[in-house]
C-alpha cells in the first residue's frame, strides 16, 4: 500500500464504539494480511500472553499472517462487544476454527497511536465445566452469549 492510500484510511482514535465495532467486524471477517497491515502502526506489537509470544513490527505480523495455516473451514472471529476509551479498544469475541468445534473466547486489548493499531494483546480462553459447588449463586450462559 502506498503512502497516499494510507492517508485515506480512517483515524481509529476518532471512532466511537459503533464505528469501531463496524470497522473491526469488517476487518476481522476478512483476516487479510494486506488489509490489516494498512491499519497497523509501523511500531506495531502483538502479544499472546498465554503462549508467551510476541510479534514486533507490522511487516513481521504480515509475514506471520501470510504463513498462518488456515484450517479447511476457515477462521472466523465473531465480535460480542467493543468498548472504546481514549486510545484504547477492548474487544470481546469468539475465535472459531470452524468444523463444528466450539470456539475459543478471546479478549483483545488494542492500544492506538497516531490513528492506527499500535499494540494488541490477545487473551484466549477455552471453555471449561463449571464446578457444582457454585451452582447456588450463578446462572448458566449460552455458549458464546454476550453479557446483557
Amino acid at each position: 500500500m502506498n503512502e497516499a492510500n494510507e492517508k485515506q484510511l480512517p483515524n481509529l482514535e476518532e471512532m466511537d464504539e459503533r464505528e469501531a465495532r463496524h470497522f473491526l467486524t469488517e476487518l476481522l471477517s476478512h483476516l487479510d494480511p494486506e488489509e490489516e497491515y494498512s491499519v497497523r502502526h509501523e511500531d506495531y506489537v502483538m502479544e499472546m500472553p498465554q503462549s508467551g509470544e510476541r510479534i514486533r513490527g507490522r511487516e513481521r505480523m504480515r509475514e506471520f499472517q501470510r504463513a498462518y495455516p488456515t484450517p479447511p473451514h476457515g477462521v472466523t472471529i465473531r465480535l460480542r462487544r467493543v468498548l472504546v476509551r481514549e486510545g484504547l479498544w477492548v474487544v470481546e469475541g469468539v475465535y472459531d476454527y470452524g468444523g463444528g468445534e466450539q470456539g475459543l473466547d478471546v479478549v483483545m486489548i488494542c492500544e492506538l497511536r497516531d490513528g492506527k493499531m499500535w499494540r494488541d494483546r490477545w487473551y484466549f480462553a477455552e471453555p471449561f465445566e463449571a464446578p457444582e459447588w457454585r451452582a447456588e449463586w450463578v446462572e448458566q450462559m449460552e455458549a458464546g452469549a454476550s453479557s446483557s
